[in-house]
């Protein structure tokens, strides 16, 4: 996605919210906001990708922080929250007659978990007061059925995380991709380094990912979504024979509706205004949106 007029105030909010969590110094914030000010100012351009300015006005924040990770609280507290709402994505499966589907509504739901943005959340706990609503509201576009016809011939399946949180959740969505077909081999891939509040291989690790996903890949550099650029080896491998890719949350889209991949289904919340419009899609809906 190309940026948009709308992203620029958006990312500056984001640069002012990292800043506060990271410090109380006055000066460093200032010196944080000025930077990243004249960053966007001269990074701007309309036919450039908005992941990649986001990238590099993030880079500049980072490093003037001396942070490598100012939202970790939120991510150690995001992944809490939604793992207490575990028994609850559990029973809601459990009852479905359409266990997958049921599934990936709960991982989109997971994906409310964003920061620092209009249409994110301002606290993880937000997440446990929508859940029951969004769950109610389900997906306002679906393409889980066209979605099911590929995984059924699929060989090969990466799935690309966003955030803590609702990470949690992709677990279970990995599991129940494989109870739909355990032939594919599904990849997972997590961030390369700590960006926003996206997942890593920390995540990965620490919720035991290895129990239902046959390979970890990362990112493999510090990049909201994914720079393809600087993108692994092993990871542009898996890319070139998937016969499916899953993108979790808006970053992806950003990054992967810029190349040539497909089939790719976006699993995410339209949170932001200028994705919706770039999706053809409403604002605030759950939403699985399959291009190939």
């Amino acid at each position: 996605m190309k940026i948009q007029t709308e992203c620029v105030p958006c990312l500056l909010k984001r640069i002012i919210f990292e800043a506060e969590q990271s410090t109380k110094d006055k000066k460093t914030k200032e010196k944080v906001i000025q930077n990243a000010c004249k960053a966007l100012s001269e990074l701007y351009d309309p036919d450039e990708c908005s992941a990649i300015i986001a990238t590099k006005v993030h880079k500049i924040a980072y490093d003037i922080l001396g942070d490598k990770d100012p939202y970790k609280h939120l991510k150690d507290l995001s992944n809490k929250v939604a793992q207490s709402l575990v028994p609850r994505v559990e029973e809601l499966i459990k009852r479905s007659d359409d266990p997958l589907k049921t599934s990936i509504l709960c991982s989109v739901i997971g994906n409310t978990m964003d920061f620092g943005i209009d249409g994110g959340s301002s606290h993880p706990n937000v997440l446990k007061d929508l859940f029951e609503k969004y769950v109610y509201d389900g997906l306002g576009y679906d393409d889980t059925q066209k979605v099911k016809v590929l995984l059924k011939k699929a060989k090969n399946v990466v799935l690309f995380t966003d955030n803590c949180g609702e990470i949690v959740f992709d677990k279970i969505l990995c599991r129940e991709l494989k109870n739909f077909n355990p032939n594919i081999f599904l990849s997972l891939v997590v961030r390369g380094e700590p960006i926003i509040s996206d997942a890593t291989m920390k995540d990965a690790e620490e919720f035991r990912f290895d129990e239902v996903v046959d390979e970890f890949l990362t990112t493999g550099c510090f990049a909201i979504g994914v720079d393809f650029g600087r993108m692994p080896e092993n990871l542009k491998k898996a890319l070139e024979k998937a016969d499916l890719i899953i993108c979790k949350g808006m970053a992806n889209y950003e990054s992967f509706s810029e190349t040539d991949y497909l089939p790719v289904v976006y699993l995410l919340r339209t949170k932001c205004n200028a994705i919706a419009k770039s999706m053809s899609l409403p604002l605030n809906i759950n939403a699985v949106k399959l291009y190939k």
